[in-house]
């Protein structure tokens, strides 16, 4: 067990494979082999809750309708844990993110909700308060580095305006601060990147010090928006290795949001699967990826190409997200689903799955593997 209290396993090499402590393979970049890390698989411990969701629903006031990009989405993300937040595009990962961050402009906003971090409800805080908070407990890694690079500006001086808006530091230490994390993300020769100017440096390179500026902080909590996803595979497993080793390291909890669940496979301690602005399914990432409970998770899984063998068709979920403008009453999957029935007319719950507490849940009339569990 680590310090921080999560599971304790190997780091994953760059672009490799890692072992548990009984030898089980975790891939970083390439498959969701089925094989995850022991503690994972044995369950873990369920760490304090340092960031609770409740309820939370970001609505945007459009002259076509009202779209509901995140609708009654609840979760809880442990001191030091990293929770995989996987869907499709448009399933509301990015929004639920930008909420938590207080980043919706008009015409969404936040219309109802809780949003608790270390027991200080984001919600209620002033605009300036929270922008006192961004940035330095709570911190976002954008998808594309230049939203958070400015081009005209050399990359000593965007970090350190990072350090001197929330402390009052001298210059010479938090221009140590930030040549230490350049190192800490594995850049060479820091003081020569320092003085660099954002187009100086290659797609991952500019992604390495948008997650340096993330750190430089020491952030409770890191927002992660599908950051590698432009990435080749190779500077992919780079980067999760970097954030992996950090978030050891530093104790701090990452919410890490992706459409691959190849990365969360290695990455992350739970999982929350996320369809039409809802969470549809939850748990540990061993349990949702080996035995999903969801039909909508199971299709996921099995678009995966290396669970076709070779020379077959690759498999495909039919149909397409529906229009957050429109969605069909009842369970928003069930023109999809080739389970769906007459109760699926209904809009579905949120249903426990095992023991008081585990954690783990899906929202279906039909789950998947239930008689496992029931």
């Amino acid at each position: 067990m680590s310090a921080t209290g999560r599971p304790e396993r190997e780091l994953l090499p760059p672009g490799g494979t890692a072992r548990s402590a009984k030898g089980a393979p975790v891939s970083a970049t390439g498959r969701p082999a089925l094989e995850y890390p022991s503690a994972l698989r044995e369950g873990g411990p369920v760490t304090a809750p340092l960031l609770e969701v409740d309820g939370l629903r970001t609505h945007f006031f459009t002259k076509a309708g009202v779209v509901k990009a995140v609708d009654d989405v609840s979760f809880r993300v442990g001191k030091g844990e990293v929770l995989g937040l996987v869907g499709e595009s448009g399933s509301g990962k990015s929004m639920t993110g930008y909420s938590l961050m207080g980043l919706i402009d008009p015409p969404g906003r936040i219309v109802a909700g809780r949003m608790l971090l270390g027991g200080r409800d984001l919600r209620a805080l002033s605009p300036e308060r929270m922008r006192q908070l961004r940035g330095n407990r709570i911190a976002m890694i954008f998808q594309d580095p230049m939203m958070t690079l400015d081009p005209v500006m050399r990359i000593d001086e965007q970090m350190i305006e990072a350090i001197l808006a929330h402390e009052r530091v001298p210059r010479e230490a938090a221009l140590a601060r930030c040549r230490a994390a350049l190192v800490k993300v594995g850049i060479p020769s820091p003081d020569e990147r320092l003085k660099a100017y954002p187009h100086q440096f290659s797609g991952g390179m500019r992604q390495r010090v948008a997650i340096a500026i993330a750190l430089l902080n020491n952030p409770d909590l890191i927002v992660a928006d599908e950051p590698t996803t432009a990435l080749d595979v190779t500077i992919q497993g780079q980067i999760l290795y970097e954030m992996q080793k950090l978030t050891r390291e530093t104790g701090a909890s990452l919410i890490w949001i992706t459409h691959d669940l190849s990365v969360v496979a290695g990455l992350a301690d739970r999982v929350c699967v996320m369809y039409a602005g809802r969470i549809v399914e939850e748990g540990t990432t061993y349990e949702v990826l080996t035995r999903p409970r969801h039909p909508y998770t199971q299709g996921l899984l099995d678009s995966v190409p290396s669970r076709t063998p070779r020379g077959a068709r690759l498999k495909q979920i039919p149909g397409m997200t529906p229009s957050l403008l429109e969605l069909p009453p009842g369970c928003a999957f069930r023109e999809r689903c080739p389970h769906a029935g007459d109760v699926c007319a209904a809009t579905p719950a949120m249903r426990p799955i095992g023991d008081a507490g585990s954690g783990q849940a899906v929202r279906c009339h039909h789950p998947l593997h239930w008689e496992a569990v029931a």
